[in-house]
């Protein structure tokens, strides 16, 4: 099968690797299309992302296929459905480790359920947190959006993570599809106020054309003064990105008690926080991993809107790709063309 692998930081290449076979709790999943993860893959890519060091590496986590063969033990997929969460993190090679593995002709969804109600769902029998939300999508579910719900499950539990509230008033840092995210999310959810910060204009554009308030670029002289033309701070500030000079970027906008949440992966290992610049008291929350029951929960009202037209994949996936065509992928993605990039396989 071919599978995307990171040979080294900044070198990326499709190889041919043996097909796997599902365990006793496992559905095999022919990948049908997978999508970027700009922050992470880019990371991955670039060799900065925290805790991975080992290469060669084979990439991608945000894929959706169907399923073709089932392990003896599972209950809850079968052959035909189409599922979304599966990873390899084993590629009968020894030499290939696994930055999720997602990016293959194949992948493996372990049924989590299953393993549950047979008492197996621990280490000792090679469970991992990820199987959680290794699911089915209901068949009325397009490939582009189930694609899609890989991203939206995680920015939904986010909301729960970061405590948002109906009528917050927030600034999210980064038009990507996480900033965007939240931004629809934000609003079909009941949040007040929701302005956006990002560098490249066309970004801007997409979110004033999506429901944002206010768009801002970094440098805007307005941010400086938002406070005062709200007539008030904001309830938090989002940070989409992944920068550590966000957090001191936000401490001067946020209300006595505020929030800082951190979305973005950050690379660097530690984040200096000049507390001064903000209130006496506020809330700094880092969400470097999804919660896996938030993100498993999410699936069914995010299916819902997807039915009822108020979230879609068109407004998020602006670029297509073959899968042999990784690499120029992955340059649009980092020459800030792309939203959200889709992988045919």
């Amino acid at each position: 099968m071919r599978a995307v692998a990171v040979i080294e930081p900044g070198k990326v290449r499709v190889v041919d690797l043996p097909d796997p076979a599902p365990g006793p709790y496992q559905a095999r999943v022919k990948t049908e299309a997978a999508v970027l993860c700009n922050a992470t893959d880019g990371k991955l890519v670039a060799g900065h992302f925290p805790g991975v060091e080992d290469y060669p590496l084979i990439l991608g986590h945000e894929g959706a296929g169907i399923v073709d063969a089932v392990g003896k033990k599972v209950r809850n997929f079968k052959v035909g459905d189409r599922a979304i969460g599966g990873l390899l993190f084993e590629f009968g090679d020894p030499q290939y480790a696994s930055g999720w593995g997602g990016f293959c002709d194949y992948t493996l969804a372990n049924d989590h359920d299953a393993m549950v109600a047979d008492g197996v769902a621990d280490s000792e029998h090679g469970w991992f947190e990820c199987y959680e939300i290794q699911r089915p999508v209901a068949p009325d579910i397009s490939v582009e959006a189930a694609a899609m719900l890989c991203t939206w499950r995680e920015v939904y539990g986010g909301f729960g993570d970061f405590n948002l509230q109906e009528g917050d008033d927030i600034l999210v840092f980064g038009a990507g599809p996480v900033g965007l995210s939240f931004l629809v999310f934000g609003k079909l959810l009941g949040l007040g106020y929701i302005g956006m910060v990002d560098p490249l204009e066309h970004k801007r554009e997409k979110a004033l054309a999506m429901g944002a308030d206010a768009v801002f670029a970094p440098d805007d002289p307005a941010l400086e003064t938002l406070t005062a033309a709200r007539g008030g701070p904001l309830d938090a500030v989002i940070d989409a990105v992944g920068l550590p000079a966000i957090v001191n970027a936000a401490l001067p906008l946020i209300k006595m008690g505020g929030a800082i949440c951190i979305y973005g992966v950050i690379a660097e290992s530690s984040i200096t926080v000049e507390k001064g610049r903000g209130p006496y008291n506020f809330n700094l929350t880092m969400h470097q991993w999804p919660t896996r029951s938030r993100e498993r929960a999410a699936q069914e009202p995010l299916c819902e809107w997807i039915r009822e037209g108020k979230i879609s994949p068109d407004d998020f996936l602006t670029h297509e790709f073959t899968v042999e065509q990784i690499g120029d992928a992955l340059d649009a993605v980092a020459s800030g063309q792309v939203i959200k990039a889709i992988l045919r396989f």
